[in-house]
């Protein structure tokens, strides 16, 4: 396969991480924003389920020390396109990279853990609507 096709496809990867994050952080966001605006939108119980799974995929990842399959897809296609690649997670790589921090690897586990935490007690707060429509 040529480099700039791996290139491709490593980059779609990585818009596909970026969206999967901001569906997670944003999601939250919104659940709480929303129970103040009164969205019922964010009570719509598949949308909960799958909030609520995608963060307890990242909290299952994160205390069982697994990297996320995305963020090794990306690097093997980048590898194999010969190109850079980072190593750890693919959140612990951008916030090192954007807002230059690092931290030992049980300092996010506790954040992720503290972040699904609050998406858990959201559904207490905001509960969703007892039916899927």
């Amino acid at each position: 396969m040529p480099p700039s096709l791996l290139l491709l496809l490593a980059d779609t990867i990585l818009v596909v991480h970026v969206l999967f994050v901001a569906f997670v952080v944003l999601g939250l966001l919104a659940i709480y924003a929303g129970y103040f605006l009164r969205w019922q939108w964010v009570r719509n119980k598949t949308f909960r389920i799958l909030h609520l799974s995608a963060i307890g995929y990242v909290v299952m990842q994160s205390w069982l020390g697994v990297v996320c399959p995305l963020t090794t897809w990306e690097m093997a296609l980048r590898a194999e396109a010969g190109t850079a690649t980072y190593a750890g997670s693919f959140i612990q790589h951008w916030l090192q990279h954007l807002l230059y921090y690092t931290a030992p690897e049980w300092v996010f586990v506790v954040v992720y853990t503290l972040f699904g935490s609050l998406v858990a007690a959201s559904w207490l707060v905001v509960r969703p609507n007892r039916r899927v429509r």
